[in-house]
């Protein structure tokens, strides 16, 4: 991968290469990329995301309540429309992920997915 460095911790990598895999139009959050990945926990991943995120699709990276990153809903917001995530409105008319309909569990042969998974993170 291109984006990668000698010097990118390993933990890293792997959140990165999850956040890669998630398809257009999918999302998973914080926790569930830890969960996929079977090491960290939700602060660990957001951190890498943080700092290494730019490379990848960040925007299918998020948090468990489907508000957009702050400081970064309207690039998010963008990129949600141009791949169809699905959305909803809040009463307040705010836009916000549709957690249920677009979250993607990593599953091989999951809606939207190649049916692809590395073998060394089952």
């Amino acid at each position: 991968m291109g984006r990668m460095s000698e010097e990118l911790p390993a933990y890293a990598e792997h959140v990165l290469e999850v956040a890669e895999r998630i398809p257009p139009g999918r999302v998973m959050t914080y926790g569930d990329v830890a969960e996929w990945l079977g090491e960290g926990g939700p602060r660990q991943v957001g951190r890498v995301m943080a700092l290494y995120g730019g490379s990848v699709p960040w925007w299918r990276v998020v948090r468990a309540d489907g508000v957009p990153l702050p400081g970064h809903e309207l690039r998010a917001l963008e990129h949600y429309r141009a791949e169809a995530t699905p959305l909803r409105l809040t009463g307040a008319g705010e836009a916000r992920l549709d957690m249920r309909r677009a979250r993607w569990d990593g599953a091989p042969g999951a809606p939207g997915q190649d049916g692809t998974r590395d073998e060394a993170h089952t």
